[in-house]
């Protein structure tokens, strides 16, 4: 195997001279493209591709500032973070407005159309699309107004993000009493557990491992209640950031001429409309419905009092077990989290080739880790995981792209490299992190958008990966891997007992399956109320208490227990106020639909040797975003997406 020294870029980020250096780096390269625009006879070798080249090392510079801030955040990350966002969203605000830039890319289009590649002739379609939504071919007072706009929004969806990660912080529950915390797994005990003047007290949170145990398991139920109430009313805040927000892009989407900023989202998604978004959403809350009430029903027999938002993980539990008898902490034991990376590894390896090899080198935190990715003896890519959760990292789990695979200017290769994050519970000397079998299906779906990214074989950086991948397909890699956490012959690679060494019987695997689809369909509706009030939410302008009122709409048909009124879940929805996913939330199921079905060929083929799995290598995960996947998924299957096949992995009856 060849070195991989110099083939990746080290990971630091020098904050003391952050802000210097990146009004430095912006500066040279809006130098250089003053020098490029000067050039007479531009091509996509003279034009393009140097433009490519300075957007990917100034990205490349800044990402590790990003990450930092969301795993090892402080007042210093933060107040830097805050600082150059400003100075990068004006950058790249011009850049996306610059109307000679624009006319170069459409005019290096007409002319060399027929002589470039396929990954060539993406890029510029990309461009030219994101030139006029950005506003290029608009006046100079709509621009600046766009650009104001733009640098509102980061600094408004940076202020969301961060409120709500300081009121999860903000909050803990202590007992001094034993009675409280019996019936939660042994780990989640000792985690909670701590001494302080001789007393023995116990400790819950907002942070995930601690929030979810006590939810689940806890049978005090007014401390349920009060768990529950402060996770759903963090950051009040934010409902002033909401409208503001909404506001902004209700402004911007009319001043590209849209109705609404529904509409400008679907511009670059594979949904050709509003509408389709709309029926195809409103056919799956039809069609899982009465299967959801039959699962409520089921639950509320469990339980001695009408059920409250605050019971239904708690009685969905107990019922659980009674149903498959599935105790959750049975099953810990063997999801020790090295074992479960390893034996990951292992399954990707003879699903697709390609090996692991751990990299030495000091990270941004001891638990985090390095690893070189080969396909046969070619070094291909660096993924990086920080796996425990700690109270400097932003919850939840995500991957976040580094370097993208590309050939450069000097036709040099540059490799991929990316990072995976999760909250999983934190190890220590004494105890070892165990997992949930819902965070192995979290660690597979990151690592299903990973190598989407890092086997990519494009040459174009800004279509490599997961670069240039329409936004409602882009969960398609993440949805396809994480399904074989539950086939029998992945989980029997990784799930032995940390402590002797026995293989999961296979009886706990059939109980593990069968329970997969437990309450799939109260799931499914309850994802699809968030769709919903996400997609409508954008149709038009909603400020206020119509947020509110719009919510509480869509739950007459999708929340089956009433939700209390003081429940203010938008105030913590971050995918759409501080991700990327306004209007786009829907996403998750056009995705999925893609998904199952390519998931069902595999299976049938037998996994291991299945031909539908090498061609997903060679199509899908090598091809980026240079075509839309569409056409791969058309490549692929010799077919169009069969949306019946998502109803059957969920095991919802048709």
């Amino acid at each position: 195997m060849m070195p991989s020294r110099n083939r990746f870029l080290k990971f630091s980020v020098d904050l003391d001279n952050f802000i210097n250096d990146l009004n430095t780096r912006v500066k040279s390269n809006y130098d250089k493209i003053q020098e490029l625009l000067k050039i007479e006879h531009k091509t996509y070798a003279n034009f393009v591709k140097q433009l490519q080249m300075l957007e990917e090392r100034l990205e490349l510079f800044f990402t590790p500032l990003s990450h930092l801030n969301s795993v090892n955040n402080s007042d210093e990350t933060q107040r830097i973070y805050a600082d150059s966002l400003p100075i990068i969203t004006e950058y790249s605000t011009k850049l996306s407005q610059n109307l000679d830039i624009y006319n170069a890319y459409k005019e290096i289009q007409k002319n060399e159309a027929k002589s470039l590649n396929h990954e060539q002739n993406r890029v510029l379609e990309l461009n030219i699309l994101n030139f006029e939504l950005s506003g290029a071919h608009l006046d100079a007072k709509a621009k600046e107004r766009l650009q104001e706009i733009n640098i509102k929004k980061s600094e408004l969806s940076n202020n969301f993000s961060q409120n709500l990660l300081d009121a999860t912080n903000a909050y803990e529950y202590v007992t001094e009493n034993e009675e409280d915390v019996e019936g939660l797994p042994k780990s989640d005990i000792e985690t909670a557990k701590y001494e302080e003047d001789g007393v023995t007290k116990y400790r819950f949170t907002l942070q995930m491992p601690s929030y979810i145990a006590y939810m689940t398991y806890g049978k005090n139920a007014k401390i349920r209640e009060k768990l529950y109430k402060a996770y759903v009313t963090r950051a009040p805040e934010n409902a002033a950031i909401i409208d503001e927000l909404l506001a902004l892009k209700d402004e911007m989407s009319k001043i590209l001429g849209f109705n609404n900023y529904a509409e400008y989202s679907l511009a670059s998604k594979m949904a050709k409309d509003t509408k389709s978004v709309e029926e195809f959403l409103q056919t799956l809350v039809t069609k899982s419905k009465a299967q959801a009430q039959e699962e409520l029903k089921e639950v509320q027999e469990m339980a001695p009092e009408p059920l409250q938002s605050f019971d239904s993980a708690y009685y969905s539990e107990i019922l659980k077990k009674a149903k498959y008898d599935i105790d959750e902490e049975l099953y810990r034991p063997y999801f020790e989290q090295t074992s479960v990376v390893k034996g990951m590894f292992e399954f990707l390896n003879r699903l697709f080739g390609i090996s692991f090899k751990k990299v030495d080198e000091k990270l941004w935190d001891e638990k985090a880790t390095s690893y070189d990715i080969f396909i046969g003896e070619e070094l291909k890519a660096r993924i990086y995981f920080d796996l425990e959760a700690r109270k400097s990292k932003s919850g939840g789990a995500w991957m976040h792209n580094w370097q993208a695979h590309c050939l450069d200017e000097n036709a040099d290769e540059q490799l991929a490299s990316a990072f995976i994050v999760c909250n999983f519970p934190p190890s220590n000397k004494t105890q070892k992190s165990l997992l949930r079998h819902d965070d192995v299906v979290t660690l597979f779906h990151e690592m299903g958008h990973a190598i989407h990214h890092l086997l990519s074989n494009v040459s174009e950086n800004e279509v490599s990966g997961v670069n240039g991948v329409e936004w409602d397909a882009v969960e398609f890699p993440s949805q396809f891997l994480e399904n074989f956490a539950y086939e029998p012959n992945v989980l029997k690679l990784f799930a032995s007992h940390y402590e002797t060494g026995e293989i999961i019987p296979d009886e706990m695997i059939e109980k593990l399956v069968r329970a997969k689809n437990f309450l799939s369909a109260s799931g499914m509706l309850r994802q699809l109320e968030f769709s919903i009030f996400d997609f409508k939410l954008h149709t038009k302008l909603y400020q206020g208490q119509e947020v509110q009122n719009l919510l509480n709409e869509i739950r007459k048909d999708t929340a089956l227990i009433k939700t209390p009124s003081y429940n203010k879940f938008q105030n913590g929805f971050a995918h759409i106020f501080a991700g990327g996913y306004a209007a786009g939330y829907y996403s998750y199921k056009w995705a999925e639909v893609l998904s199952a079905d390519a998931f069902f060929n595999v299976v049938d083929e037998g996994i291991f040797d299945s031909e539908t799995a090498k061609w997903y290598l060679e199509i899908v995960l090598s091809g980026g975003g240079a075509k839309s996947m569409d056409d791969y998924f058309k490549e692929l299957m010799g077919r169009e997406p069969n949306p019946q096949n998502l109803l059957r992995l969920n095991g919802i009856n048709q």
